[in-house]
């Protein structure tokens, strides 16, 4: 079925809803998460020093946490920690610690795959809720059933669902169901991959992996003769030809974020937490201001190419719909070198303005210079471009470029902005 026919056979069985998804976002570090927060996320999903699937993020500790949750809490928004690996027998020893620690420290949920963190979680840490994690690889409603009667909050269903899948679990179970809209695809099935843990001793599923599939690979041949085992090897394809990746596309929903809304789908949720609080700031903001246009009047509802431009100004890879209308093809992964879409760096963000004299000062982030055309966004409608004037530091002296990371900065706008606004340059 096309992407068209699926939308209008969706179109015929309308639903009305009154209730907002919960919007999720990817926090990988304390700031990630105030950004994201401020952005428009209800939730922020983050992890802890053990047990979840992304060991080379920047991780929280406990006190982090406890910051994170006071400040998602001024916003009525909530945190949850990935607890996702499959343990091992060395894994499950200071495991019920960790849990009390994360329910003391006021986290809402666990995301988890692994039974027995699920069931320690519910003995020693009752007052967190357990959702399922994506690895289960949940694709139909009885396994749906299934879970809810072990007692399972949500369910994060795998990212191989479609929308035919998600209508016809809706039917069956009342449950709070989370799919993702936006992120990185696996090449392997719902994540289960080995590959990482043959090249690299990385294992996938304990937080290791090296994103082996997006390599670079070549075809090689045996030296002659085979018999000489100090033959070199040549490659089969030639200098000028591209080496072959298995990388799939990114996903992304912006454009059919009402498909997912009538779906009855609870929670949308964002991958990321190894992404940059641009990206981050980004791709909430779009997905925060499509949520509350639908809302603001269903029937009359239209995607506003901003939110695309937004999402392409951060995104990593080309993009498509996943699994939601039709299987991926050839057509939907990515063979070659990568077609980076974002041709934006993000430059600094806005730590204050004075009105009176029309002067924001900037936190810098990337080099830039005067005479450089930047351009200024933030939550709940700031955007503007305009082209930097004169750059001066903290003390007035006048700049040749901010040059220096974290550097504060002082350069007037064309419109008011608001600290957190972030401002970014074009690059191509």
């Amino acid at each position: 079925m096309s992407i068209a026919a699926a939308v209008n056979e969706r179109a015929r069985g309308r639903r009305v809803r009154l209730d907002k998804p919960e919007l999720l976002a990817p926090a990988g570090s304390l700031e990630k998460l105030k950004f994201a927060v401020h952005y428009g996320a209800d939730a922020v999903y983050i992890g802890g020093q053990k047990y979840g699937l992304r060991s080379n993020a920047d991780n929280f500790t406990f006190e982090e946490m406890r910051e994170g949750v006071e400040f998602a809490n001024r916003y009525g928004a909530k945190v949850f920690v990935a607890t996702n690996i499959y343990a091992h027998n060395e894994d499950i020893e200071g495991i019920e610690d960790y849990l009390r620690e994360l329910q003391e420290a006021g986290i809402s949920a666990i995301i988890a795959a692994d039974p027995i963190i699920m069931d320690t979680a519910r003995r020693v840490a009752p007052k967190l809720e357990v959702h399922l994690s994506t690895q289960q690889s949940v694709m139909n409603w009885q396994t749906v059933q299934f879970w809810k009667e072990e007692g399972i909050e949500r369910v994060v269903l795998a990212r191989e669902v479609s929308m035919g899948d998600i209508d016809e679990i809706k039917r069956h179970v009342d449950i709070e169901i989370e799919a993702f809209i936006h992120g990185a695809m696996c090449s392997s099935y719902s994540g289960r991959c080995v590959l990482s843990n043959h090249f690299t001793d990385r294992d996938s599923n304990r937080g290791g992996c090296c994103q082996s599939c997006r390599w670079k690979y070549d075809l090689y041949a045996k030296g002659a003769p085979l018999s000489d085992p100090l033959a070199p090897d040549f490659p089969l394809y030639g200098e000028e030809e591209d080496a072959f990746m298995m990388s799939a596309k990114d996903l992304c929903m912006i454009e059919h974020i009402s498909d997912m809304i009538e779906s009855g789908v609870d929670s949308f949720k964002i991958e990321g937490r190894m992404k940059s609080i641009h990206y981050v700031a980004t791709v909430v903001n779009a997905y925060r201001q499509a949520i509350d246009s639908y809302f603001e009047n269903p029937a009359a509802y239209e995607v506003k190419p901003l939110w695309r431009d937004e999402i392409n100004k951060a995104a990593n890879r080309p993009l498509n719909t996943g699994f939601f209308y039709e299987a991926p093809g050839p057509e939907d992964h990515i063979f070659g070198p990568e077609d980076k879409a974002a041709s934006y760096d993000f430059v600094g963000v806005v730590m204050e303005y004075d009105e009176q004299t029309e002067t924001a000062v900037i936190q810098q982030r990337n080099y830039f210079k005067p005479g450089a055309e930047v351009e200024f966004f933030g939550p709940g409608g700031t955007h503007f471009k305009q082209r930097v004037d004169v750059i001066r530091d903290e003390e007035g002296a006048e700049l040749d470029a901010a040059r220096h990371p974290l550097q504060l900065i002082r350069i007037q706008t064309e419109q008011p902005v608001k600290p957190l606004d972030m401002m970014r340059k074009r690059t191509r």
